[in-house]
């Protein structure tokens, strides 16, 4: 048998058949794999431990020939316990893992374990808002998938001015420049940091983090609807 070891997060978990359970999962290098979890659902199971929601795991699976693999060994590595402490931080980690599994492909990037990876980290912060953590989540889902926006230069090419207030062109997917426009040079800066690949937890610790992520909300929201479909 051809056993195969790697890292993984649970993004799905199906009940199936009796006792068993189908778990979808996410690793840094053999992209998402489907995996059947054989008696899981009994009370004995040693393999329950290692497949919770909200944490990483060291698993073992046999590959299989269609598109589910077996499931043959598990071993819980870290659970972001504090998470399903807070109502609001459990249904956004359900949200963000469900818009990551849409937006994926079964082979998809190592960048994409590492941001929710990330984003567990985060999320097990208390001090770290939940309005915060959508904003970058969904910024980083479009830097992976190559939507990131002009941040540099206006819709006429010109470097953006900090002394001039902005409004966001959608159709040309940069700023152009407006007497009442309601971005300034602190907004487009923390729109930078955002799309970065800073470290989350630097760029959470920003301050007044929570009051510009809220407000940096709708564009990101609305570049994710247009370029991601979701």
């Amino acid at each position: 048998m051809n056993q195969q070891r790697t890292t993984a997060i649970v993004l799905t978990r199906v009940d199936y058949g009796e006792a068993d359970r189908i778990v979808t999962v996410l690793t840094p290098d053999a992209g998402k794999l489907s995996l059947i979890a054989k008696g899981v659902r009994r009370v004995k199971s040693k393999l329950a431990g290692g497949i919770e929601l909200f944490s990483t795991s060291e698993i073992t699976y046999i590959p299989g020939r269609g598109s589910v693999s077996t499931l043959v060994s598990s071993r819980l590595v870290r659970h972001y316990g504090r998470i399903v402490q807070d109502i609001d931080r459990t249904m956004l980690g359900y949200e963000l893992m469900k818009l990551l599994h849409k937006v994926t492909e079964d082979e998809p990037e190592r960048d994409y374990y590492e941001l929710l990876e990330q984003t567990f980290f985060v999320l097990d912060d208390q001090n770290v808002s939940v309005d915060f953590i959508r904003a970058w989540f969904s910024a980083q889902l479009l830097r992976l998938a190559g939507h990131t926006p002009n941040l540099q230069t206006d819709t006429t090419g010109t470097k953006l001015d900090a002394a001039k207030r902005y409004e966001f062109d959608y159709d040309a997917t940069a700023f152009t420049a407006r007497d009442d426009g309601v971005f300034g040079a602190t907004e487009i800066k923390y729109l930078r940091l955002l799309f970065s690949t800073n470290q989350v937890g630097a760029i959470a610790h920003v301050q007044g983090s929570d009051r510009l992520a809220l407000f940096c909300v709708p564009v990101i929201q609305t570049l994710r609807q247009l370029h991601l479909r979701i």
